[in-house]
């Protein structure tokens, strides 16, 4: 295992400042779509900050945001003609003043330097902010439970704790933005002088309360109350994070943000879609779609041609479908006592197949299955492992037709991904160990038939202890090794990504500190066979020893897989590096390859006591370029971070930090890239994703009719390039 620890610099130079092109001669190419000029402060021209520039005349909000060059000059380019306002944002200053301006106008803009340290960190990444949290020490844990320190016994040491802050908490909020880092007013006013009771409230507020307290009940609540209120008591008394930013450096400043507002303001999106990862041609300048979770059972659309925000409604077949407006909930500080979600379908992931269909990871009915999914059922997959429930089945969705089926899983879907294969298989994720399955769909087939029965199949997780190289009978989790037979293991898919290489298929399970099971997070690889709920064996892999807590997984052209890690890193795992056996007994704990593991470490500080190396920043997933549609190379993994506000790309071994200046509070969850016109260079390319916060009213000024948005990713040749 090798460790990589990341050092933020340079990573290449502006061509323009490298070749000393004429500034006055791009100036008098500016046309009728771009805004472009310098930026000076009190010392001269500011390098490496933002300008943003907004505009409400379009059918939605629409902002882009760039980065000036090492003199303090900016291009904004590809902007509809419309009225803007336009100011500077950077590190070391506070936000300039709007200037009103349309397309074609070179423009001077004067940085305002932050007068306090207080008002300079404003602007930090909340990863800056969150890195200030006081942890239990090492030394506490094990936890001792109530009648001791307050840290529960199934505490084993302090990683559990970290895992559960950003896999249960950070993974639905920006922790460090402002929305969280201070307490409302309505409950300060409510407990004067105690922020432990107002925290307390607090994480009993909205139609969220019941994921909150299970997350504080994993950590002990008094102890975890205790540590969030000392956290913000301290940032109230002026306390400012003990690490600053530093300014985009070489590629970073090549970068271009541009965004949209969609859907509504009480919705929250989990992620969105643009094309086919096997195709990124598909849907060329289309639609983009999201999946709006809990929220609402409307999906959002967003026409980035006509700059057009509208919805669909996905249906659901059950009446007694559970809504999200049953979920418990107490008052908020924003929205009062309105449940403002009222979603049915959960809608969690989406993906686009090769013939321009959308299929969702979505629920369309009550809990329990049906007959053919349970015990007795002549199914192949229930012969081997019947199951009685599915929280979250598949929906699909024909732009062409405007029509929807509905299909009735017997496991529960949170992630989907489409293999390479004859029959479109798309391979789902459950979501949590809960089941221990894996499950798919023959699409081919359902779209043929719409038999959802046959066209559905799943497999336990079987690892061949006994090391013949096929699936024998097996033992279950609970028994001891049978040195005749094949052991199962409760993992269940978070993560799931089909190889581009050879058909096997990669899972990822949550850490211990996620799903209170006693197992560390794998990573998984499932070689289907040629019947796969009878054939299906699988290989498991933990992460090296001091790193924990793997979320998200891609796979890159050669093979090599990706995750991201709570511990505080982008991992890479290489099978082709085991130098050990892949079966027979000793590989059943996942510990047998240490050496398929690198690791690269997240930029950031890391939180002050904390006892493994990392940071405390942390990504939500993790997604890689196969076709260079970003503009950072192919193969180029790039890792969502929740808490550096940003898109964390990693170019020959370093790492290219693309933060989202604006709004604050940036929060994503996954990307996907498509390529609309590959004749016009990084103009006919780029990233898509959306704000994935649960929260959107938490990001920038608070402010609760702030919109989720859209957002678009580009790497130009240099930053002054339109």
């Amino acid at each position: 295992m090798k460790l990589k620890k990341i050092v933020m610099g340079s990573i290449g130079l502006s061509l323009l400042a490298t070749t000393g092109i004429s500034i006055s001669a791009t100036w008098n190419k500016i046309g009728a779509h771009e805004i472009a000029g310098t930026v000076k402060g009190v010392k001269g021209p500011e390098a490496g900050v933002w300008v943003i520039a907004e505009t409400t005349d379009l059918p939605t909000k629409f902002a882009k945001v760039v980065v000036t060059d090492d003199q303090g000059r900016f291009v904004i380019p590809q902007l509809p003609s419309a009225n803007y306002q336009v100011w500077v944002r950077g590190y070391g200053l506070i936000d300039s003043s709007k200037v009103d301006a349309k397309t074609g106008q070179v423009l001077s803009l004067q940085a305002v330097e932050a007068p306090t340290p207080q008002a300079e960190a404003k602007y930090f990444p909340g990863v800056y902010w969150y890195s200030m949290i006081d942890l239990p020490k090492a030394s506490e844990f094990p936890g001792t439970g109530d009648k001791g320190n307050g840290i529960p016994t199934f505490m084993k040491s302090q990683s559990y704790w970290v895992d559960t802050m950003k896999n249960s908490c950070q993974s639905c909020h920006a922790l460090g933005s402002k929305g969280i880092r201070e307490v409302p007013e309505y409950f300060k006013a409510k407990h004067p002088g105690d922020s432990f009771l107002a925290w307390a409230e607090r994480t009993q507020a909205g139609q969220a309360m019941g994921n909150m307290a299970l997350a504080l009940g994993r950590m002990g609540p008094d102890r975890g109350l205790e540590m969030y209120a000392d956290w913000t008591d301290r940032i109230a008394k002026g306390e400012v994070p003990f690490a600053k930013p530093t300014r985009p450096q070489g590629l970073e400043r090549n970068a271009v943000y541009t965004m949209w507002d969609w859907s509504n303001p009480k919705a929250y999106l989990h992620d969105a879609i643009s094309t086919d990862k096997r195709k990124p041609t598909l849907n060329a300048n289309g639609l983009i779609y999201g999946a709006t979770e809990e929220s609402t059972d409307m999906v959002p659309t967003l026409d980035p041609v006509r700059n057009i925000a509208s919805s669909i409604k996905m249906p659901f077949a059950d009446p007694k479908t559970p809504s999200s407006l049953t979920l418990p909930r107490s008052t908020s500080a924003y929205w009062g006592d309105e449940p403002i979600w009222d979603g049915h379908n959960s809608i969690h992931n989406l993906i686009w197949d090769d013939k321009g269909k959308i299929w969702f990871a979505a629920r369309n009915r009550s809990e329990g299955n049906p007959e053919f999914c349970k015990q007795g059922s002549d199914h192949p997959s229930a012969k081997v492992v019947p199951l009685n429930t599915s929280a979250r089945q598949l929906s699909v969705y024909d732009p062409k037709t405007k029509e929807w089926n509905l299909i009735n899983t017997c496991f529960t879907t949170h992630h989907l991904y489409f293999a390479r294969d004859k029959d479109n298989t798309l391979w789902t994720s459950a979501g949590g160990a809960a089941t221990g399955v894996v499950g798919w769909l023959n699409t081919k087939l359902f779209l043929e038939t719409k038999d959802d029965k046959k066209s559905q199949g799943w497999t336990p997780l079987i690892i061949d202890t006994n090391g013949n190289g096929k699936r024998d009978e097996f033992v279950e989790v609970n028994k001891p090794l049978d040195p005749t037979k094949d052991k199962r293991v409760i993992a269940g898919f978070y993560g799931v990504q089909p190889s581009p290489l050879d058909g096997s298929i990669w899972g990822q399970s949550m850490d211990v500190g996620f799903s209170r099971i006693e197992q560390p997070s794998y990573l998984i690889r499932l070689v289907p066979g040629s019947d796969p709920t009878n054939t299906a064996l699988a290989e498991i892999f933990q992460p090296p020893k001091g790193t924990f807590g793997a979320r998200g997984i891609d796979i890159d052209s050669k093979g090599v897989v990706w995750t991201a890690l709570s511990s505080g890193h982008m991992a890479s795992f290489d099978r082709n590096k085991c130098k050990g056996p892949l079966n027979g007994p000793t590989t059943v704990e996942g510990k047998h390859c240490e050496e398929g593991w690198t690791l690269y470490q997240f930029p950031g500080p890391q939180f002050k006591n904390a006892e493994a190396p990392g940071s405390a920043d942390v990504a939500y997933y993790i997604w890689v370029d196969l076709y260079n549609t970003l503009g950072l190379g192919k193969d180029v993994p790039i890792a969502s971070s929740s808490g550096g506000e940003a898109l964390m790309g990693l170019v020959n071994g370093k790492m290219v930090n693309l933060r989202v200046p604006y709004p604050l509070g940036f929060f994503t969850k996954n990307v996907d890239g498509r390529i609309d016109n590959p004749a016009t260079g990084w103009k006919g390319r780029g990233l898509w994703t959306t704000s994935g916060t649960r929260t959107n009213f938490h990001s920038d000024d608070g402010n609760k009719e702030t919109k989720p948005k859209v957002f678009k990713v580009q790497i130009r040749p240099n930053p002054l390039a339109f």
